[in-house]
C-alpha cells in the first residue's frame, strides 16, 4: 500500500525535533494525536468508525483501549476473537496492527499490516485521545 501522501506529514513531524525546548510535552502529544487521526483516516477508517454514531464495517474504536476483545455490543465477531480472552492493551493493539492474522488466527478481519512503529505510535496516540474512563481521557 502506498503512503506517499503521508510523507509531508512525517517530514513536518521530523522537523519538530529541531524546535527549541519551548515546545511542551502537551504540544508534542497534540501533534502525535493529529498525525494519528490522519493515519487512522488513511489506514483504518474504511472499516472502523470511531463511534457508534457513524457507520462502519468493523466495530467502532472509541474506548477500544482497555476493552475486552470481541465485546462490542451487537457486532458479529469471529469465534476466535470472541473466545480469545484478550484485552486491547497498547501492546496487543500494536501486535494486531502489525499482523492481525498472525496475532489472532481465525479472525475474519482482512488487513494490510501496519508494521512501522512510528505509525503505530501515532495511531495509538489518537486511539488514546478517543478513549475515556469515567468521563476522562486516559493517560499514556
Amino acid at each position: 500500500m502506498k503512503h506517499a501522501p503521508l510523507y509531508p506529514l512525517f517530514a513536518a513531524l521530523l522537523g519538530l525535533s529541531a524546535l527549541p525546548a519551548i515546545a511542551s510535552d502537551a504540544t508534542f502529544e497534540a501533534v502525535k494525536i493529529s498525525a494519528g487521526e490522519q493515519l487512522f483516516a488513511a489506514e483504518c477508517r474504511r472499516c472502523h468508525a470511531t463511534d457508534a454514531q457513524h457507520d462502519s464495517y468493523g466495530p467502532p474504536l472509541e474506548n477500544v483501549i482497555g476493552r475486552a476483545a470481541g465485546s462490542y455490543p451487537d457486532y458479529d465477531y469471529s469465534v476466535a476473537l470472541e473466545a480469545s480472552g484478550i484485552v486491547w492493551t497498547e501492546p496487543a493493539l500494536r501486535a494486531w496492527m502489525a499482523d492481525n492474522q498472525g496475532f489472532m488466527p481465525g479472525t475474519k478481519m482482512r488487513h494490510v499490516g501496519i508494521t512501522d512503529p512510528t505509525v503505530q505510535d501515532f495511531i495509538l496516540a489518537y486511539l488514546r485521545s478517543i478513549t475515556t474512563r469515567d468521563g476522562k481521557a486516559i493517560d499514556n
